[in-house]
């Protein structure tokens, strides 16, 4: 239904009208989404009765937790990765579209207000052309009685938060992932280490049978045996070389660089990077605001409320003003002559009145996105609280592990030492050379191994608390 006002008229009745309409139809802000709203009862504290730095100084602990690593070579790749990697540039041109959308909702919201100009020149049979110009203003506003165009601005809003965390859920994966490559290929490089000299061992040891069968002291039997273990021994090398190899490739691609990038600057034997002695644990409670991806939950949850009021509200009737102020003359000359001004005012309200149930479909449509919403908070808060007793776990079993096997190894060096001596001054047989040889080699190498993934458990748990980024404290929580 639509009324053109004459400009004479004032439209101080629509507009009451419209101011009153306005308080009576203005929707309510959704509410905050939270692990309790989601029925998860979020722990007070971790199962495994780890303890928790409460302390100030967590947040910025987690926020360049590889820093505390002490490793020069991790925070450089670390830098490099989150500056050039493919995956966090395409993260950051979505969050740049949404908030370029965001500000489109935004603009439509407001006045509108254009500019036209024509020159018109016609002419009729015989009669003499004649001309017409024309210029003049356009300007419109819609009233957002119910809170439809509001909820849609909500929505996009929500939605370029969801962005924001989501660049900064894959700045964190993206950092323990490169984390976790350098961890591997130390521990493979540690690992080669252990093969190469275990290898001069048993070269040492091969070359003593051979002596001791020319001497008629040891059987063939006893250098068939040496060159088998031998063998066996540089056959891992190789695998080991080859692991190598693609560890630093993967590390090439993480810092947006191509393969072999980094053969010269990772090509050197250096340590295992340690984890820290003491762990920036923080509660429960803390790591779900600090998630990067519960965040994003959240922010989903919002923007799915907000479509739920906007698909409301559009059931109801649309109001919408406009008006023109332009210059009509025949002539330029007389553009500007008073009584050439042409203005206008129009008043106009549609209201749905048979849509076949569209408008309840759709709200039914965004009712059931809000509750995959909700479910995929739920999930997500659960995978978070997982993740972390999930590190925790690993990281008291693989110190245990770790210790147990140091211990081990420190005494296979020494009954690996005692049994050549002895098989040297003919004590004992070659088996039991062999024997130590190998359980030396077993044990250092399971070291190693066991050193590298108790640093990767750290860079697990560091990613499982939300670390890799730094969270804005005003954001709505998960908990509250």
């Amino acid at each position: 239904m639509t009324s053109a006002l004459p400009s004479r008229h004032r439209p101080g009745a629509l507009l009451l009208a419209l101011s009153a309409a306005a308080l009576l139809g203005a929707c309510a802000t959704p509410n905050t989404p939270s692990a309790e709203s989601a029925g998860i009862a979020v722990p007070a504290t971790w199962s495994t009765g780890a303890t928790t730095n409460t302390s100030s100084s967590t947040a910025t602990d987690l926020a360049q937790w590889w820093q505390r690593f002490n490793d020069p070579a991790l925070g450089a790749l670390v830098t490099q990765a989150l500056q050039a990697n493919p995956g966090v540039r395409s993260a950051q041109a979505a969050l740049l579209q949404a908030r370029a959308q965001r500000d489109v909702q935004q603009a439509n919201n407001g006045p509108s207000l254009s500019a036209s100009g024509s020159a018109q020149r016609s002419r009729s049979g015989t009669a003499d052309a004649s001309s017409r110009f024309q210029a003049g203003f356009d300007a419109s506003w819609e009233p957002d009685l119910f809170g439809g165009n509001r909820a849609s601005l909500d929505a996009s809003e929500a939605e370029a938060r969801a962005s924001e965390t989501s660049l900064a859920d894959v700045q964190v994966s993206l950092a323990a992932e490169v984390a976790a490559s350098l961890i591997e290929l130390r521990g493979l490089q540690s690992r080669l280490d252990i093969a190469q000299r275990n290898l001069a061992a048993q070269s040492e040891t091969l070359q003593i049978t051979r002596w001791r069968v020319q001497a008629g002291l040891a059987s063939s039997l006893d250098l068939e045996q040496a060159i088998a273990a031998q063998a066996q021994t540089q056959a891992q090398i190789p695998a080991l070389q080859t692991s190598l190899a693609q560890a630093r490739n993967a590390l090439s691609v993480l810092t947006g660089q191509a393969p072999g990038a980094l053969d010269a600057t990772l090509g050197a034997v250096a340590p295992v990077p340690q984890p820290p002695a003491d762990i920036a644990l923080s509660l429960p409670a803390e790591t779900l605001r600090q998630r990067p991806d519960v965040r994003t939950a959240e922010h989903r949850i919002s923007a799915a409320l907000a479509r739920v009021v906007a698909a409301d509200a559009a059931r109801y009737p649309s109001f919408r003003l406009g008006g023109s102020l332009g210059l009509s003359a025949l002539t330029l000359g007389t553009l500007t002559d008073g009584a050439s001004v042409v203005r206008s005012l129009l008043a106009s309200v549609s209201a749905p009145l048979l849509d076949g149930g569209a408008a309840k479909a759709q709200m039914r449509a965004q009712e059931a996105a809000l509750e995959q919403a909700r479910a995929g908070y739920a999930s997500t808060v659960l995978t978070a609280l997982q993740d972390v007793e999930d590190a925790l776990v690993a990281i008291q079993g693989d110190r245990e592990r770790l210790a147990r096997l140091q211990t081990a190894a420190e005494a296979a060096v020494n009954a690996e030492l005692l049994a050549r001596q002895r098989y040297q001054s003919g004590l004992i047989d070659f088996r039991t050379v062999l024997d130590t040889q190998r359980t030396l080699l077993s044990a250092q190498d399971s070291v190693a191994s066991a050193q590298a993934s108790l640093a990767t458990g750290h860079v697990r748990l560091y990613k499982a608390l939300g670390g890799g980024w730094t969270p804005d404290t005003a954001a709505p929580s998960a908990t509250r």
